[in-house]
């Protein structure tokens, strides 16, 4: 059983799922004892009564009565789940979001069939990958790809930035050719707490003529990009808002260690 409390909106959902099926309750329970027979598994096997209990959401279905009605209504797995609350989608988003105490090897991300997103496709021109920009600005055309290893970003509040491979600002943090994802809802400048310069906030900034990832402080009109000690950049200060726009503050990264062999 996925949950011991009653579920009238889940029982909702479920009639509505059947109802866009055009299947009657009969029909789900004759159609339910084929797939119990092709399964081998009379758990499979839904009643009339059975399923009028579930729609008035007096208890919630166990997991081969979910797999049946997945089937018959043509919903997948994540849906019939989040209509009680759950979704695989939290469980397959990715590694970052399991706080797991040990280090270990993951092996590969593995994707469902057909299973895609929409991304860039065609990059406008190899300068682009010089300078450091939001990746929504570099390409000239968007598709369809496989997730794959996007399913690690949280695309629904998050922008993808680029480094760009002649930006050192904030190197060896965040290494030129990285992408970075950037949370557009934190955008205020914070002014201390952090323990150590690994902690601080690093934050993507738009200029009129050139975007760059740093350290920032604000003294009234004046915004101070601040390059990481390491890096040999220079201090740079601006005017904002009125030369810059603060995107939002760097959450995560995907980044090579080393130069390929070859570069």
């Amino acid at each position: 059983m996925l949950a011991s409390r009653p579920t009238p909106e889940a029982g909702k959902r479920l009639k509505a799922a059947r109802l866009r099926a055009r299947l009657s309750i009969r029909e789900v329970e004759r159609l339910s004892h084929e797939i119990a027979s092709e399964e081998s598994n009379p758990d499979c096997c839904i009643s009339h009564s059975w399923l009028v209990q579930v729609e008035n959401g007096d208890f919630v279905p166990g997991t081969f009565k979910l797999y049946t009605l997945c089937r018959l209504y043509k919903l997948k797995p994540e849906e019939i789940l989040a209509f009680f609350g759950l979704g695989l989608r939290n469980t397959d988003g990715g590694y970052m979001s399991l706080n797991l105490p040990h280090t270990h090897l993951v092996g590969p991300v593995q994707e469902r069939p057909g299973q895609t997103l929409v991304a860039p496709l065609g990059l406008r021109s190899k300068e682009c990958l010089e300078q450091t920009n939001l990746v929504s600005r570099m390409f000239e055309s968007w598709g369809e790809i496989p997730v794959g290893l996007l399913q690690q970003i949280d695309l629904r509040n998050s922008i993808l930035g680029y480094i760009g491979l002649k930006d050192y600002t904030m190197y060896p943090l965040l290494r030129p050719g990285s992408l970075v994802q950037v949370d557009s809802r934190q955008r205020a400048i914070r002014t201390g707490g952090w323990p150590n310069e690994y902690e601080r906030p690093i934050y993507f900034v738009e200029m009129r003529d050139s975007s760059v990832c740093s350290w920032c402080d604000l003294d009234g009109s004046q915004l101070f990009l601040i390059p990481g000690p390491l890096s040999g950049q220079q201090l740079r200060r601006v005017r904002y808002p009125l030369d810059a726009e603060i995107v939002g503050r760097v959450t995560g990264v995907v980044m090579s260690l080393v130069e390929p062999q070859g570069a």
